[in-house]
């Protein structure tokens, strides 16, 4: 990871270790890019300052996020227990300043974990991560690209080129709740006994369907949603999954 700070001089970009370099959280705003109702998304994330609240916001369809002050806009399809918290590498950042010729802040993917030195897409479905003293998250699955994340960045053919890499970053539901911060270090405290890892269960989901029977594997710490795709390719093609 470079340690350079980029112009707009985000918080914790220099730190070193396997930690939170900054937390970050959204206020709604208006914009003319997401099919939100009203317009109205949290994608804008900007790193906070002091300790974060988090906790599991409940179910899918009336919970949130799991940070506090955090705005999720669109509950049909974000925020719940299995996606509460979003995860994302500085050094997938770091990659993507490259390929696109422009700083990107902590928080510029819309994540509330920006991580230093954490195998973010290669963490394991049901890994669980103690963060700080007492938050404890478990991984649940990887971030699929939307029409909002494409019409935020304004970068052209954004959806096939964040496919094609194929490190969406991890979503993770809150095991213990507790407070967050920068600088907070992480921990991995669980490893599951299988190899499906949220890079994986992204190409399954996406470019490489072929690959969702393994998915099972992961038993129910995979997001239902995505287990639930996975049970249907192989009931309909009359083949054996895992689990």
């Amino acid at each position: 990871m470079s340690d350079a700070v980029t112009s707009d001089g985000d918080a914790g970009r220099g730190m070193h270790g396997v930690r939170v370099l900054t937390v970050n959280v959204g206020r709604p705003q208006v914009v003319d890019y997401t099919d939100t109702p009203g317009g109205v998304t949290g994608i804008g994330k900007r790193p906070a300052e002091g300790p974060v609240r988090v906790a599991d916001p409940g179910p899918k369809g009336t919970g949130g996020s799991g940070l506090a002050g955090d705005a999720v806009c669109n509950l049909r399809h974000h925020g719940g227990s299995d996606m509460a918290v979003y995860a994302f590498a500085r050094e997938e950042l770091d990659f993507w300043e490259r390929e696109l010729g422009r700083p990107l802040g902590n928080g510029t993917f819309g994540e509330n974990l920006t991580t230093s030195g954490v195998d973010v897409d290669g963490a394991l479905i049901g890994e669980r991560w103690r963060v700080g003293d007492a938050l404890v998250l478990e991984v649940a699955s990887g971030r699929v690209p939307c029409r909002t994340f494409a019409g935020w960045l304004g970068e052209r053919g954004w959806l096939k080129r964040f496919t094609l890499r194929a490190a969406p970053g991890a979503y993770l539901r809150v095991v213990e709740p507790g407070e967050v911060r920068a600088g907070d270090p992480v921990e991995v405290v669980h490893r599951p006994d299988h190899d499906v890892t949220v890079s994986l269960a992204f190409r399954a989901s996406t470019r490489e369907r072929e690959l969702l029977p393994r998915l099972l594997e992961a038993g129910d710490a995979l997001d239902p949603e995505w287990r639930d795709n996975a049970r249907t390719y192989v009931e309909r093609r009359g083949g054996r999954g895992a689990g």
